[in-house]
């Protein structure tokens, strides 16, 4: 049981890398695009509609890799180079180990990632507008020479 126990918040800790992964690209790419000149709800917009591919792929590429670990999916090395057989079982000795990191990392990510691509861009907009807001002062376009230093080369041409 403490095992377990131990293992689950080695789950959290490594979850918690790829949900402020995934977090700290899509504000990057959104402060990128408002340094261009874009507008605060526009730039939010296209910044989630940029990243939601590469957040989505990486929550599911680590959600089905972890699945095999998760059920304790077992191939016999020994007897699939000697004989051919792999001889798959599931469960065993492995799975009282290593699942309860997988089933922590798996269900946090998936919720986590829903997390991510609605409540993020909307404290965004939220802190943001509150900026806007306490200072008083209307938000000041970037002139032009701003906009080209934050442009990388490979959105130049855009």
């Amino acid at each position: 049981m403490n095992i377990s126990i131990v293992m689950t918040g080695v789950g959290i800790i490594a979850l918690a890398g790829i949900v402020v992964k995934n977090g700290i690209l899509l504000v990057e790419f959104t402060d990128m695009l408002r340094s261009q000149g874009m507008p605060l709800r526009e730039a939010i917009i296209l910044a989630g509609r940029t990243r939601l591919n590469p957040v989505i792929l990486t929550a599911t590429a680590a959600t089905l890799g972890l699945i095999p670990l998760a059920i304790g999916l077992n191939i016999d090395f020994y007897e699939l180079f000697n004989s051919g057989q792999p001889n798959f079982f599931i469960g065993g000795e492995s799975v009282t180990f290593w699942g309860p990191l997988a089933w922590t990392i798996i269900f946090g990510l998936v919720f986590a990632t829903l997390i991510t691509l609605v409540v993020v861009p909307v404290m965004y907009l939220i802190t943001e507008s509150l900026k806007v807001r306490l200072k008083g002062e209307p938000e000041v376009p970037a002139d032009q020479e701003e906009i080209e230093a934050a442009t990388p080369p490979i959105l130049a041409n855009v």
